[in-house]
């Protein structure tokens, strides 16, 4: 017996088969999403997919993993913050439709989180925070293998944290800094400030130092010995890497640039996971899970670039009597955990209906 698993993200598309009982998929088919193209041609795309896997293997439900707000009761995504064309769609009732199944829908990060408690890194704790860092960043919190999701169907939102009272608007959050998007955001901006300050520094009688009013506006703690010519370079290697293209710089390639030291990368990461590590920790305060699993693609940056120096972030602001009662771990499910989890979902959907007694996956 087997399921249909869909992941509809920012950037990426999956569609996959498998039983529900962890890995290995069946069977998956993947694709890239131009968000310009806007949601009708991503339908159209899950149409490919999905038709000749159905055929294929005759998955008994569909479970979907959607990357953005959703009213589970209705089966409508709300909106989308990446991809036009998703404002009260209904989703569950069109999979429905279009596929043949029984259709049941869930947060992309809740389902992973899921999928990570009950066959992953999370397995065997808990209480487990499940944390997504990839073009967005999204939360999860999995208590005794439930999806906890408030009083109102939305819960766990990390990545719309405000780092400090500062941030008044509500598109000053943690995602604007920490994730994908925020992260090639900031340092597409560096890039431009070092260019446009090159004049300003030719006719500044050649002195090797750093204008004072970019310093001003971008140092960093870790920026107060670096000389102009060392950030020219590196955002001289930065254009490079995009095709003298400023606006075409990603995070890839910044995490690229960051293993091979480019300082610019540096100093975008280091404010990306202090960040992160500074919000990790109030949830941490608040919550107190024993793990918090960590997946997305800025986590595929690995352990030296990434989970370590953002244990140090963690630690740096957690609340004492918490300090050694957690563990942080880069998730086991990899890119397929979405599917993973929109598979729990759709056995779910499908044993429920059966009669067969499944428990709800929400803690009530």
């Amino acid at each position: 017996m087997c399921y249909l698993g869909i992941e509809i993200g920012g950037t990426k598309l999956q569609v996959g088969v498998g039983t529900g009982d962890g890995p290995r998929l069946m069977a998956l088919r993947r694709d890239e999403i131009d968000r310009r193209l806007g949601a009708e041609v991503i339908r159209r795309r899950i149409l490919d997919f999905a038709r000749p896997l159905i055929a294929e293997y005759h998955p008994r439900a569909v479970g979907i993993a959607f990357g953005g707000p959703i009213d589970v009761q209705s089966g409508r995504t709300l909106k989308s913050h990446h991809v036009a064309g998703w404002d009260n769609f209904p989703l569950v009732q069109w999979g429905q439709d279009e596929l043949g199944l029984p259709a049941a829908m869930g947060n992309d990060a809740d389902l992973a989180g899921w999928a990570e408690a009950i066959h992953g890194a999370g397995k065997g704790h808990r209480a487990v925070f499940y944390i997504t860092v990839g073009t967005g960043i999204g939360g999860a919190l999995i208590y005794e293998g439930k999806i906890y999701t408030g009083a109102y169907g939305i819960a766990a939102e990390i990545g719309h944290l405000r780092p400090g009272p500062a941030a008044i608007s509500p598109e000053e959050d943690l995602e604007s800094v920490s994730a994908g998007w925020g992260i090639a955001a900031r340092a597409q901006a560096l890039v431009k400030e070092v260019l446009a300050s090159h004049a300003a520094f030719e006719a500044d009688s050649g002195q090797a130092t750093l204008i004072i009013r970019w310093r001003e506006k971008w140092a960093t703690p870790e920026s107060s010995d670096v000389s102009y010519a060392t950030l020219s370079d590196a955002a001289t290697d930065l254009l490079r890497r995009c095709d003298n293209d400023v606006e075409r710089l990603t995070t890839k390639m910044l995490g690229e640039a960051l293993a091979s030291g480019n300082v610019i990368a540096a100093w975008v990461f280091a404010r990306a996971l202090r960040t992160l590590g500074w919000a990790i920790a109030q949830m941490i305060t608040l919550i107190a899970p024993s793990a918090i699993v960590i997946g997305g693609g800025v986590s595929l940056l690995g352990e030296r670039l990434f989970f370590e120096p953002l244990r140090k972030e963690v630690a740096r602001y957690v609340f004492p009597p918490l300090a050694d009662r957690y563990v942080i771990r880069p998730a086991e499910l990899g890119e397929e955990v979405m599917v993973h989890g929109a598979i729990l979902l759709a056995r779910h959907r499908f044993e429920t209906a059966a009669g067969k007694g499944m428990t709800s996956p929400v803690l009530e």
